[in-house]
């Protein structure tokens, strides 16, 4: 199963592409969308959606996995994150891609054993996982990676194809 992880937000989206079978990964490539501070939110969120589309053109992932939105003290930018995260939905939806949702404490406790694991943690189980010969730049590539990985270990399982049917 090919899987895209997506960490949200509106300046940095990132991204990574994980092929998941028998237990065994296989990364497929990760990197970042980024949009200019200066330029205005409608033209930020294209740019996101073409970046989003590109991607799902190239690796024809099966499922998607993104994290859930966490807002913190500043909801002006929980707010642009779920803009940007909506339309990062929006596109995988109508290109046919399945979405999941995860939340960043599933995501350690997947990842890491630990659900308040510190990132650190999670950038050095990422790269072990995944075989990578150095941890993935930005912070949020390797938190995408996480998302994919977190799927891969939850999402197929059958307890959870049985949820999602439901």
């Amino acid at each position: 199963m090919i899987i895209l992880g997506i960490d949200p937000g509106l300046a940095i989206v990132g991204w990574g592409v994980v092929e998941y079978s028998g237990s065994h990964f296989t990364t497929l490539g990760y990197g970042s969308i980024e949009t200019p501070a200066g330029m205005a939110t409608e033209q930020r969120l294209s740019l996101i959606y073409d970046g989003i589309k590109k991607l799902i053109e190239t690796y024809k992932p099966e499922h998607m996995a993104i994290e859930e939105l966490f807002f913190n003290t500043n909801q002006t930018t929980g707010i642009r994150v779920a803009e940007a995260r909506g339309v990062i939905i929006m596109c995988a939806y109508r290109m046919g891609v399945k979405t999941f949702e995860y939340t960043p404490l599933q995501v350690k406790q997947a990842v890491v054993g630990y659900g308040r694991a510190e990132k650190k943690q999670v950038i050095t189980m990422v790269t072990m996982f995944l075989g990578l010969k150095q941890p993935p730049k930005p912070d949020d590539t390797a938190d995408a990676l996480a998302i994919a990985v977190c799927h891969a270990h939850s999402g197929t399982s059958r307890l959870a194809d049985y949820y999602n049917k439901k």
